[in-house]
């Protein structure tokens, strides 16, 4: 299995998370189970669509996103951040507070979301205004029980749990 950790810094704009890195799974999905399997994991709120096309983070929770269909560049860490090519199969665990934008894509690109279960998001751009609210938020949310793809035993509890 290829993983790929980033850790970013805050700039300014995005926050980004002090702590916990962004984890790319690659060629780990089957298109047709990826719901189940984000819920069977303990990560609720699943939504099939694509990334926004602007600079956004969610300050109130972490977000799994499993690519079924086409790929794309995805931005992530703002923009001093990193550029992602996703393809289909490939995940990306986002800590809360990493900003996470669609640069380009195809246009088949589709992917499942979800958060862990109890955890609500919510819709950040970088806004001064956002600012006080959002570091306190994102030092809030708990980690995720289990790893949105492997379940108790996934690669994403050791790294953020080191």
């Amino acid at each position: 299995m290829n993983i790929q950790t980033y850790k970013f810094t805050d700039d300014g704009k995005i926050p980004n998370h002090p702590d916990l890195e962004l984890v790319i799974y690659s060629d780990v999905l089957q298109e047709a189970s990826c719901k189940d399997l984000f819920l069977k994991n303990g990560w609720d709120g699943v939504w099939v669509n694509g990334i926004f096309p602007f600079h956004h983070f969610h300050s109130t929770a972490h977000e799994v996103l499993g690519v079924i269909q086409g790929e794309a560049i995805v931005q992530f860490g703002g923009q001093q951040g990193e550029a992602v090519k996703m393809k289909q199969g490939d995940v990306a665990v986002i800590p809360a507070g990493v900003g996470h934008k669609n640069i380009q894509s195809s246009s088949d690109f589709s992917v499942v979301g979800a958060y862990p279960k109890g955890q609500k998001w919510d819709l950040c751009t970088g806004k001064p205004e956002e600012r006080p609210g959002v570091l306190e938020n994102i030092r809030k949310v708990p980690l995720p029980k289990k790893d949105p793809v492997f379940g108790d035993r996934g690669p994403l509890i050791e790294l953020w749990l080191k």
